[in-house]
Formats: structure tokens, sequence, C-alpha cells
């Protein structure tokens, strides 16, 4: 999943950098409950709740690599249905634009034995809004 931001990386990295705001763009996610203030370093964590309620579920993702302004990459668990690689990888793309590419795998639980091509279809589709929003936050800082 690709998407451009007319934003130079250190902008939308700064998005990504903002614990605090992941619910404003990560579709599903309720709530941020609490960010370790070391986020976004290696091991962190930011601590959310996804789903409606009130069946939501909480959880927390953890940092697996962050490389500034190129990359962040996530173990993103919504634990007991599952957890997934979140890998977010920024590429310049002109002087104030930025080529955002975010992989996400699924790893583990329930929602592993459930994939086909419906829920790839789904988190496609869940992505694509992710991006897009990620984008608006970018673009407006």
């Amino acid at each position: 999943m690709k998407r451009a931001i007319k934003a130079p990386a250190d902008r939308v990295f700064a998005v990504l950098s903002d614990g605090w705001c992941y619910s404003d763009w990560v579709v599903g996610t309720a709530h941020i409950r609490d960010v370790d203030p070391s986020w976004p370093a290696v091991g962190s964590q930011l601590h959310h709740k996804a789903g409606p309620w009130p069946v939501s579920l909480r959880d927390s993702s953890t940092v697996l690599a962050v490389t500034t302004d190129r990359r962040l990459k996530l173990k993103a668990g919504l634990w007991p249905l599952g957890e997934a690689t979140v890998d977010i990888i920024l590429e310049p793309d002109g002087p104030d634009a930025t080529r955002v590419t975010m992989h996400e795998q699924l790893d583990g639980g329930p929602l592993l034995l459930l994939r086909n091509k419906i829920n790839d279809l789904v988190l496609h589709a869940r992505n694509t809004e992710a991006l897009n929003r990620l984008a608006d936050l970018a673009e407006r800082r």
C-alpha cells in the first residue's frame, strides 16, 4: 500500500512520533490509553483500545525498529484476536513530498486462521483510509 503525501518526511514522521494522535489516523483504534515517554524508541509502547464500545479490546503496540524520518516498524496487538507487524517506510518524493509505503502482515492469533481474499480487501481498504488520514494530519502540520 503506497500513498504520496504533500509534506516532507520530517513532518510525516512527526505525526508517527506522536503516539497520542494514533487514534486520529489508525482506523479501528478508538482510544489511546497511554504512550511510553520514549516513544518511538525501539521497545517503547503505546497502549490503545480498538473496536466499538462495549466490545473494544485493550492492547498495545510495540516499536520493533525505527529510523528517524525514514521508517517505523511496529508489532500491533489486538489480543485475543491476534497481532500484526506493520512496517511504515518514508521515501522522499520531491522537495516537499513523501511517498509512504505501509506493509501489514498478520502474525498470529485467530485472525490469521481467517485470512482470505475478503479479509485482504478489508485490510487494504482500512490501510488506504489510514494513509489518507495520515496525509491529512501531515499536510496540515
